[in-house]
C-alpha cells in the first residue's frame, strides 16, 4: 500500500462508470483507493458512498457497507490457498448472510460459470493459472453484487493476454451489469480505454482525462 497523503482531492464517481487512476509510484494512487474502500479513514473531508456520509459510521457499519457496496480486485489475488475457487467466492456471502447455504454455493458457482471457468469449480488456486485466479478473484468482487467494483493494478501480475481478458472482463461489469469501476493502473493504453482518467502527482489530481 502507497503510504502518501492525499490533497485537496474532489471527486464523484457516477453510476455505470468505468474510472481509471494512475500517477507514478507514490503519487497516492492506492491511497485513494483504499479510502473510498474504506480500508482507510480521511484525516479530513467526507467521503459519501451511495449518498450517505461515512464519515459518522462505527466499524461495523464500515464494514457491512464494504461487504454489501464494493467488491475489490488486488493485483495479487488474495484468493485463500486450502479453498476451492468456488469456496473463495463464497466467503463474501458468508460473511454478509443475505443467502441460504445453497443459494450461496449456487451463485458462486453461476458466477464463475459465468467468467468462464465452469471446469476449475473445485480446484484450488495452485491449480489455476494467473488468469483463472484473477478471474476467480472478479467473480469474489461480485459474489454479494455491489455496485462499486474497486480494482488495484487488476492485470499487472499477467500476460498480455490474460491482461485482455480481464479487462473485457471489467469492461462487460460496466457496461451489461450497470457497476460502477474504479480501477488504478499502469497501463497508459487501457487506461485510455475508459470512461475516464485520473491522474495523480504527489497526492493531488493533476488532470482528468476523457476516455
Amino acid at each position: 500500500m502507497e503510504h502518501s497523503a492525499l490533497f485537496d482531492v474532489t471527486l464523484s464517481i457516477g453510476e455505470k462508470e468505468f474510472v481509471a487512476v494512475t500517477g507514478p509510484s507514490g503519487s497516492g494512487k492506492s491511497s485513494l483507493l483504499y479510502l473510498l474502500g474504506l480500508l482507510d479513514s480521511p484525516t479530513s473531508g467526507t467521503l459519501k458512498i451511495g449518498g450517505r456520509d461515512t464519515g459518522p459510521m462505527d466499524e461495523k457499519e464500515r464494514s457491512r457497507t464494504r461487504l454489501s457496496m464494493m467488491g475489490i480486485v488486488f493485483q495479487f489475488h488474495f484468493l485463500l490457498p486450502e479453498f476451492t475457487a468456488r469456496e473463495n467466492v463464497e466467503i463474501p456471502m458468508r460473511k454478509l448472510r443475505r443467502l441460504e447455504r445453497s443459494q450461496i454455493r449456487e451463485r458462486a458457482s453461476e458466477l464463475l460459470i459465468s467468467l468462464g471457468l465452469a471446469e476449475h469449480l473445485d480446484k484450488r488456486p495452485d491449480q489455476l493459472s494467473g488468469g483463472q485466479r484473477q478471474r476467480v478473484a472478479v467473480a469474489r468482487s461480485l459474489a454479494n453484487d455491489p455496485p462499486i467494483i474497486l480494482a488495484d493494478e487488476p492485470t499487472g501480475s499477467l500476460d498480455s493476454k490474460s491482461s485482455e481478458q480481464v479487462f473485457e472482463i471489467l469492461q462487460n461489469l460496466v457496461r451489461e451489469r450497470g457497476k460502477s469501476i474504479v480501477a488504478v493502473t499502469h497501463d497508459l493504453e487501457m487506461a485510455a480505454r475508459m470512461d475516464r482518467r485520473i491522474h495523480l502527482v504527489d497526492g493531488k489530481i493533476a488532470e482528468v482525462v476523457p476516455g
